[in-house]
């Protein structure tokens, strides 16, 4: 192929990306280059098309009349490759390359980590590499394959899919009512809380009770931790009321080492998703891998 062809592909590749990411930057991180050369792509396919494709703010990157009309063909041109290479590999039943993935520690550690002998069992050229992390930032700045989040996400551009839903519990250590217990949602103000720091927005929690409805319950900020585990050890200290997945705080429950605060009280149960890029092309590895979590973790 031809340096023309093959500098008007990156052009294309580098446009592709910068619309799917909705940002320079992002896209630049994804395709391994900097924002600089992003620009720079864009700019050429700009001159060697003789029109404008993309309006960019300080905020946002808006499409043309004429980039939405060039991206919706290359889109479906892209799709149709993608497919082809697909049938290939699936018709030899292969499915191979390193599938970079992550999750919390806790989450995966309990449900991810134990399945993955059956995943590597059925796609045995697929390498894993696992990180432990709770945050987005990951994949795009470590270029990971997908991610796997616990709770509500705010919009972040990313494709997901929903996997599951989890219990979650608001409990303390029995010490820290030992003299005033709290009767009612109200009296939660007055102690101290544990928060999650990786969840956005003023902390506050939605109460549910059978016959008495939903009661909102602002957090007054205290202690806080971006790990569940961190969390759940400082509840057992008693350094305050924690919200945690029930999974993880079955056995302190059982054993009195943690109690429910108002117990006839629930908290709406949480989402479990996976994340992915929001790009022209999701690799095979990484669809058969998100059809294998939902097949086992889905319920």
């Amino acid at each position: 192929m031809s340096q023309t062809f093959h500098g008007q592909l990156h052009r294309v590749q580098t446009f592709l990306a910068v619309v799917d990411f909705a940002s320079y930057t992002r896209a630049a991180q994804y395709l391994g280059i900097s924002k600089a050369m992003a620009s720079l792509h864009i700019k050429a396919l700009e001159q060697a098309l003789a029109t404008t494709l993309l309006i960019r703010t300080t905020r946002h990157v808006a499409l043309t009349d004429s980039g939405r009309e060039l991206y919706d063909q290359f889109k479906g041109i892209v799709a149709h490759i993608d497919s082809a290479f697909d049938n290939v590999l699936h018709g030899r039943n292969r499915v191979s390359g390193k599938l970079r993935i992550s999750s919390t520690a806790e989450y995966a550690e309990t449900f991810v980590l134990p399945i993955l002998p059956l995943f590597t069992a059925r796609y045995p050229e697929v390498r894993l590499s696992y990180h432990f992390n709770s945050s987005l930032n990951d994949l795009v700045a470590e270029k990971l394959d997908l991610v796997i989040r616990l709770g509500h996400l705010a919009d972040s551009g990313f494709k997901g899919r929903k996997l599951a839903d989890y219990a979650i519990a608001l409990v303390a250590s029995p010490g820290l009512f030992a003299e005033r217990p709290p009767l009612q949602p109200e009296d939660l103000g007055a102690w101290p809380w544990i928060c999650n720091s990786n969840l956005a927005g003023p902390p506050s929690w939605t109460l549910s009770h059978p016959r008495r409805g939903e009661v909102q319950v602002p957090v007054e900020p205290g202690h806080e931790s971006n790990s569940a585990t961190a969390i759940r050890a400082m509840a057992l200290a008693g350094l305050g009321l924690a919200v945690l997945p029930e999974w993880m705080i079955l056995d302190d429950l059982g054993n009195g080492r943690l109690v429910r605060v108002l117990p006839e009280y629930r908290l709406a149960a949480q989402p479990v998703h996976v994340l992915f890029p929001n790009t022209a092309h999701l690799p095979r590895k990484s669809r058969v891998f998100i059809d294998f979590l939902a097949e086992h973790l889905g319920r």
